[in-house]
């Protein structure tokens, strides 16, 4: 039972007190007599007794006037406290239903998860629907599915909503509105009950990655808050790993983690290798509103002066052979265990195989020759030509136009472009390339690996070849004459083409120059290869090439993927082999080994999501905010005090009084 609370207590207990007193003092004093002369003494008597009633106060005695005003002031004063009960609307006659399943919905801070919450009361919401009245159910995270389309069968219902699982995924709402609007243009206008728009109920938190986007939708929306405000969680949202380049036995981890409590917190982190501690670090981590600046602005004075913050470690690992190297801090206080634990796949360490396509370019061949390989090729293009190597990590061509290429791998152009590929040179009528003279470099993808910490302000090019590129491609430096630096993935291949000659330029006696051929490599070859696995967002479906799967058994039919899902995969006769979505973050294990992808990590990575603090304001700004308890909205009922209880008293009271008057 949901008992009443009080908006206006005080000021109404006060009302009262005052008014109620001044009443009964009324219904105590008497009327004072008036003198008069009289001609007699025979009225002495009677004069006597009337003193006796000019007396100021008199015995107070029934009175149902009395009773019924002091009801009236009860009931003025009442309606003054603002009486408001938690109101559970019912549902409509087209009902939509839509349920959050991502990440931050398996928070436990409302006794259970907040899917499971989430769930109990849109059950609840469903056995308030009125016989005849349509309903749906639509989960969402990153995309949506519907779960139960369009139905009158209330029992449906519940089992569709009761069949919602979680996930560990990112969540975002735009799929799922369009995914509502498309089924409610399926209901024939015959069978719909009203012109009203359908209401559609929104289970979530809020915690989607569209948030302040302007979401459409065709029904009245409902956005029933879960969660609490005060929810502590402390997450990993950053973690990176990586070989030494001149040591390629040692591994570098950094991590960085975020407090999204209300309290400071210190607690520590612990680092294992294959199971085994080998590291532990304390963290000091703030809240993270204390870098709010509206509310650090209002709550400066709670800030300690001497807190002193460190929110992110960093280990140094000596690992020659492949290992698991996992991360989690010890803080058990927090309602979000998904982001506690973060894994990653470090690779045996090897050197590369790099080959240099030139004529006899020094500056090429001195800036490769700089880069730790386990074998450095230069050769000439007659010689690449005669005898096209399929065992480089990487081939940079120089000013040279490859024939041929290896059917998979990562390349480099100077002044050159790949064969038979979308990213080519503009020609000319007559054959020529056409190349635009003295570009200015205006932009570069500051933020991009290879580019990262270099400057390209006073580079001086003579001139670059104008490139026609595909729209899928990546432009990594731009000019005022078009760009100067393209990345374009095609198939297993990686092509990053440089539109003009290096010698036709000074960026050979800028420090940027052998940095750049240090970071292209890196990322180009040693991202999959030296340096550790890429770890996978929660539902990723990573795809094993074929050639991989050949390596174990060209007769390969079923594989068997365990962990935190298991399941076991039909393996197609031809083609690449497409996993099932990784829905839960953990590492997972491939049975048979599969070259490569012997195991896949899955780390969820998200300030959105372990930021649990649910959203104030219904995702695409519109629609109605209903209470984080139970999905209710407050009903006010001093209005209904007024109009079913004062106002027929007052009648009553008025007819009393009339009556008596005439009596």
């Amino acid at each position: 039972m949901n008992w009443p609370q009080f908006l206006n207590p005080w000021t109404a207990l006060i009302a009262t007190g005052i008014v109620v007193p001044l009443l009964l003092a009324l219904y105590f004093l008497k009327l004072r007599r008036q003198e008069r002369v009289i001609s007699s003494t025979l009225l002495w008597r009677k004069a006597i007794q009337d003193l006796q009633v000019n007396a100021p106060f008199q015995r107070l005695r029934r009175n149902l006037l009395l009773f019924l005003q002091l009801l009236l002031l009860l009931l003025l004063g009442l309606a003054l406290s603002r009486p408001v009960v938690q109101h559970t609307p019912g549902a409509g006659e087209v009902v939509v239903i839509m349920i959050d399943r991502s990440a931050s919905m398996s928070a436990t801070d409302v006794g259970g998860s907040r899917l499971e919450e989430a769930k109990r009361q849109a059950i609840d919401l469903v056995n308030s629907m009125k016989r005849g009245s349509r309903g749906m159910v639509i989960a969402f995270d990153e995309t949506a599915h519907t779960v139960q389309a369009f139905t009158t069968d209330t029992a449906a219902l519940r089992r569709a909503i009761s069949s919602i699982t979680p996930s560990d995924k990112y969540s975002r709402l735009k799929l799922a509105f369009q995914l509502a609007d498309a089924q409610l243009s399926f209901i024939p206008e015959q069978n719909r009950p009203s012109s009203t728009p359908p209401d559609v109920w929104l289970y979530s938190d809020g915690k989607v990655m569209d948030l302040s986007e302007e979401l459409t939708l065709m029904g009245n929306l409902k956005y029933v808050k879960m969660g609490s405000d005060d929810a502590k969680n402390v997450g990993i949202v950053a973690m990176s790993a990586r070989r030494n380049f001149e040591r390629p036995n040692e591994v570098q981890v950094f991590a960085r983690l975020a407090n999204y409590g209300s309290e400071p917190v210190t607690t520590d982190v612990q680092l294992s290798v294959n199971d085994e501690i080998k590291h532990i670090a304390t963290v000091e981590l703030p809240p993270k509103r204390w870098f709010d600046p509206e509310w650090k602005q209002q709550h400066a004075s709670e800030i300690p002066p001497d807190f002193q913050t460190r929110d992110s470690v960093e280990f140094t690992l000596d690992l020659k052979d492949a290992a698991v190297v996992k991360l989690q801090h010890l803080y058990r206080e927090d309602a979000l265990a998904s982001d506690d634990v973060v894994n990653i796949i470090v690779p045996p360490a090897r050197q590369l195989n790099v080959m240099v396509v030139t004529e006899g370019n020094i500056f090429l061949t001195r800036a490769m020759r700089g880069i730790p390989t386990q074998e450095l090729k230069v050769v000439k293009p007659s010689e690449y030509e005669s005898a096209i190597p399929d065992n480089m990590d990487l081939i940079v061509f120089d000013r040279y136009f490859p024939r041929e290429l290896p059917d998979a791998g990562s390349f480099i152009y100077f002044a050159s472009t790949p064969p038979e590929s979308k990213l080519k040179p503009v020609v000319e009528d007559d054959g020529r390339i056409r190349f635009l003279g003295e570009p200015q470099v205006i932009d570069w993808r500051r933020e991009h690996p290879i580019l990262n910490a270099l400057r390209f302000n006073e580079l001086t090019i003579q001139e670059t070849m104008q490139l026609d590129f595909p729209l899928e491609s990546q432009v990594l430096m731009d000019s005022d004459r078009g760009p100067l630096m393209i990345l374009y993935r095609e198939g297993r291949k990686a092509h990053l083409v440089v539109g003009f000659d290096i010698l036709s330029s000074d960026w050979v006696f800028n420090s940027s120059y052998p940095i750049f051929m240090l970071q292209a490599t890196e990322y180009l070859a040693l991202s999959s290869q030296v340096n550790v696995r890429e770890s996978l967002p929660p539902g990723s479906s990573p795809t094993i090439e074929r050639t991989l799967l050949n390596r174990v058994d060209p007769n390969l039919r079923t594989l068997r993927i365990s962990g935190p899902i298991n399941a076991t995969i039909n393996v197609p006769e031809s083609g690449e082999l497409v996993l099932p979505p990784l829905e839960k973050v953990g590492l997972y294990t491939l049975s048979p080994e599969i070259p490569g992808a012997e195991q896949l990590a899955v780390n969820l990575l998200s300030e959105e999501e372990s930021n649990l603090t649910p959203s104030a304001i219904p995702p695409g700004r519109a629609g109605q905010v209903l209470s984080a308890a139970a999905g209710k909205s407050r009903l006010e009922l001093w209005w209904w005090i007024i109009a079913a209880a004062a106002l027929p008293l007052l009648l009553i009271e008025w007819w009393v009084y009339t009556r008596r008057v005439h009596l």
